[in-house]
């Protein structure tokens, strides 16, 4: 199966279409069309007759907090390379979204979380993505930076570089942490991000 990435500007954003070549079933080229009692373009399989199916991706991240201080990672990867953001990344097949978030953190931190809360849901459809953030205690304070991580820090929220969070989802997340901090209510954040949204003060 082949897969390929097109980006067109919609409305300042980046639009993701994934484009498929081959059927994974049977090998044979496959067409876009509406299938019969669908209402939008699939990739179809004339051969086999197989329809294939794209749906978002889920992020699963967290908010490691350890006593006042939460932990970011400076990323050593790309997209956004050298820049801060909490632990995060896409689901693997077999695991719950806690554990997701769990994984990330230990993969990138080197830092193990415990009573894991969700925090925030916030879908991305420009390209295709719905976010799981969990907020959980570090077990100790113990964190060194993972293969994808070229720094990881504990902060409060005088010392965030706001001017060097990679993604706007992040930000985002950390402005709603820092608010509901302050009254030590937590409720979950239900979201849709269409561009990067402004800081608000």
């Amino acid at each position: 199966m082949l897969l390929s990435a097109h980006n067109s500007s919609v409305q300042g954003t980046s639009q993701v279409n994934f484009q498929m070549n081959y059927c994974s079933n049977c090998g044979k080229r496959v067409t876009e069309r509406i299938p019969e009692g669908d209402d939008r373009p699939r990739h179809v399989c004339e051969a086999c007759a197989t329809v294939h199916y794209q749906n978002p991706k889920i992020v699963a991240g967290c908010i490691p907090v350890w006593k006042d201080r939460l932990l970011l990672c400076r990323r050593a990867i790309e997209p956004r390379h050298g820049l801060w953001t909490l632990p995060a990344g896409f689901m693997e097949n077999g695991e719950s979204t806690e554990q997701a978030a769990t994984r990330e953190t230990r993969e990138e931190a080197c830092a193990t979380v415990e009573n894991i809360e969700l925090y925030g849901v916030f879908s991305i459809p420009h390209i295709n993505q719905v976010y799981m953030m969990f907020r959980a205690d570090m077990s100790t304070g113990e964190y060194q930076p993972g293969p994808e991580s070229l720094d990881v820090q504990l902060f409060e929220e005088h010392q965030i570089l706001w001017d060097e969070l990679a993604f706007p989802v992040v930000r985002l997340t950390l402005e709603h942490y820092f608010r509901d901090k302050k009254s030590d209510h937590f409720p979950v954040h239900v979201g849709n991000i269409h561009q990067h949204p402004a800081r608000q003060g």
